[in-house]
């Protein structure tokens, strides 16, 4: 009956036998466990840790039972006095592990820790490999910068002994000095004013060729609000003739019978610069005849819509 109960196999209640002064058996049920093919491998195997204090509790009044010794088992029947020892033994067994499986349990707590730590440790080392890679790619990037830096004071310091003798000369041309400055600040100031200027001038070319002069100067005065808005440096009162074309070609667009009225002018900068093909609206036909002597030496041909061929 103590073997089924620590096989957890049904036990029928336990009745007092008065002639034997023991307990009634389970027969039937124990026949069946010790018929299993597995009965000794189970016993040699069985989960000892398992056991818990109902389980000793169901066993106790067996083992306090004055006839249940290993000799009072050889008497009664020699065959299951191995089976008595065996579950003495796992009662031996429960009062010493109830106070091990606590420390199981904290070792197995503090293995898990160690575990944990050891993971954490492994974890920080490459990390900290990591990091010295990290630092040696640094140190050597320092190194070149810091040979970059050394390159580039030295040339600094080539260029501050030009420097040094540019002024010296610039001291000794007393008198140049003040124009050089003057006109270096001026070239700065164009310079400064160039990103404008040019966006003024393109947009001239590109788009106010339709237009007479009164609404072109309305297109160059709204664009001129609009790049002082956006703080883009530009020049005020840009004069579009005077930067797009030089007083000797305006002469000989002169000669060769342009107007020299400004919208003129700017009419023929249109046509001279622009990237795109003009289309002239010449009622007096004063463009026609311009362009008829300024290409007459490049062998320009005239056509109409009239014309045959």
């Amino acid at each position: 009956d103590v073997v089924l109960i620590l096989f957890q196999r049904k036990v029928d209640q336990v009745r007092p036998d008065v002639e034997k002064n023991f307990f009634f058996p389970n027969w039937a049920e124990s026949l069946k466990v010790m018929a299993d093919t597995k009965f000794l491998y189970n016993l040699q195997n069985f989960p000892k840790d398992k056991i818990n204090a109902e389980t000793v509790d169901l066993m106790l009044p067996y083992l306090e039972n004055p006839l249940y010794t290993f000799e009072g088992a050889k008497i009664a029947c020699g065959n299951v006095a191995g089976l008595l020892q065996w579950t003495t033994a796992m009662k031996a067994f429960y009062n010493v592990n109830k106070d091990v499986l606590p420390l199981k349990a904290n070792l197995a707590i503090q293995q898990n820790r160690l575990n944990i730590a050891t993971k954490e440790l492994n974890e920080a080392q490459k990390l900290l490999a990591a990091k010295e890679e990290e630092l040696a790619a640094a140190q050597q990037q320092f190194d070149v910068a810091m040979a970059a830096k050394q390159e580039v004071l030295d040339v600094a310091n080539k260029v501050k002994s030009k420097m040094d003798a540019a002024s010296a000369l610039i001291n000794g041309l007393a008198g140049e000095q003040v124009r050089w400055t003057e006109q270096s600040q001026a070239f700065r100031s164009e310079t400064e004013r160039l990103v404008g200027d040019v966006l003024l001038l393109t947009g001239f070319l590109s788009y106010t060729g339709p237009f007479n002069q009164e609404y072109r100067n309305l297109l160059q005065t709204t664009w001129y609000n609009e790049l002082v808005t956006r703080k883009i440096p530009v020049t005020a009162n840009l004069n579009i003739t005077e930067n797009l074309v030089d007083t000797p070609t305006i002469g000989e667009w002169n000669l060769q019978g342009l107007p020299s009225d400004e919208l003129s002018i700017q009419n023929g900068i249109i046509v001279t610069k622009a990237s795109r093909f003009p289309l002239l609206i010449d009622p007096q036909s004063q463009g026609i005849a311009w362009i008829k002597n300024k290409e007459k030496e490049n062998n320009l041909q005239v056509t109409s819509l009239n014309h045959k061929y």
